[in-house]
C-alpha cells in the first residue's frame, strides 16, 4: 500500500490555516464589508451614485494621475536603481535611503513639503510659474505627488535584479559585437523588464489609493482637481455611507481589472522571455537584428 506522500517542510496545514485566517481578517472580510453595505442601496441608486459627473471626474483624475506617475517611475525608477547598481560613487549609500523616504515619511508631511516647494512662492514653483507652469493646486500637482510615493516600488523591485545580472552578460554581448544600446535593449532590459512591470503595478496601485500627499497639494476643486478617495471621505462626512462605499467598490474592481491585466502580461513576459543565459551562444540570436 502506498502510503501518503509527506511534505519535506512540515507544518503545512498548520501555517496554511494561519494564512487564511490571516488574510479573511485583514483582507477578505473588510472588502466583503464594503460590497455587503453597498448591496443596501440597490442597483437602481448604485448606478446613479457611482455615475455622477462628480464621481467620473474624480475617477478619471485617480486612475489617469496614478496612471502616468506610475509610467514615470517605470521609466525613471529603473534609471536609478540602474545608476545604484551599476555605478560607484561618493554618498551612494546616501542617495540609497533617500529612495526609502516616501515610505517612511507620514503621507501629511509629504504633501506639505511638496506643497511648500512647488507653490507659486516655492523653491521649484516660482521659476515654473515664472514660466506659465503651476504645479501646486493642479492636476500635474497631483502628478508630481504620486510618482513621489511610487518612486521607491520600482527601485526596489528592479535593483535585486539588477544585482544578480553578472558583468559577464555586457561582456559576452560586446564580444559578439554588440554596442551599448544594442545591449541594453535585446540583453539586459528583457531581464529587468517583469521586474520593472511588477514596480509598475505597485507603483499604480499606491497612486489610485494614495490621499494623504495629495490633498494638500491638489486644491481639492470638485470636477477639477478632487481624486476619488477625498469623494469617498467627503460622503463619509456627509453621512453618506452606503454612498462612499459605492464608489469605494467601483474603485476596487477597476484598480482589481488593472492589476489583473498587468499581472498577466507579466506572467507571459516572463514565459517569453524565460531566463538570461551569460553562454555567448545563447546571447547570438537575442543580438542578430530581425
Amino acid at each position: 500500500m502506498i502510503g501518503r506522500r509527506q511534505s519535506i517542510i512540515p507544518g503545512f496545514g498548520l501555517t496554511l490555516g494561519f494564512t487564511i485566517l490571516y488574510l479573511s481578517l485583514i483582507v477578505l472580510i473588510p472588502l466583503s464589508a464594503t460590497f455587503v453595505e453597498t448591496s443596501k442601496i440597490g442597483w437602481h441608486e448604485f448606478w446613479r451614485v457611482v455615475l455622477t459627473p462628480r464621481a467620473l471626474a474624480a475617477y478619471g483624475l485617480s486612475f489617469g494621475a496614478a496612471l502616468i506617475g506610475a509610467l514615470l517611475n517605470f521609466a525613471f525608477g529603473t534609471l536609478v536603481a540602474w545608476v545604484l547598481v551599476r555605478y560607484t560613487f561618493p554618498f551612494k549609500r546616501i542617495l540609497d535611503a533617500l529612495v526609502d523616504l516616501p515610505f517612511a515619511l507620514p503621507t501629511a508631511v509629504a504633501g506639505i513639503a511638496l506643497t511648500t516647494l512647488y507653490s507659486s512662492h516655492g523653491w521649484f514653483g516660482a521659476p515654473l510659474a515664472a514660466a506659465g507652469v503651476h504645479v501646486a493646486f493642479t492636476r500635474l500637482g497631483i502628478i508630481v505627488a504620486l510618482t513621489f510615493v511610487g518612486l521607491p516600488f520600482v527601485v526596489r523591485t528592479v535593483q535585486p535584479v539588477l544585482e544578480d545580472l553578472d558583468t559577464e552578460l555586457e561582456e559576452a554581448a560586446a564580444s559578439l559585437g554588440a554596442g551599448r544600446w544594442q545591449t541594453f535593449a535585446r540583453v539586459l532590459y528583457p531581464a529587468i523588464f517583469p521586474a520593472a512591470l511588477t514596480g509598475f503595478a505597485l507603483a499604480f496601485a499606491r497612486g489610485v489609493g494614495e490621499y494623504g500627499s495629495v490633498i494638500f497639494i491638489a486644491g481639492n476643486m470638485p470636477m477639477r482637481t478632487e481624486i476619488a478617495p477625498l469623494l469617498i471621505v467627503t460622503k463619509l462626512e456627509e453621512y453618506d455611507y452606503s454612498g462612499a462605499t459605492a464608489i469605494a467598490v467601483v474603485m476596487l474592481i477597476v484598480a482589481f481589472v488593472f492589476l489583473f491585466g498587468i499581472n498577466m502580461l507579466q506572467r507571459w513576459s516572463t514565459r517569453r522571455e524565460g531566463q538570461t543565459s551569460v553562454d555567448a551562444t545563447a546571447l547570438r540570436p537575442a543580438l542578430e537584428v530581425p
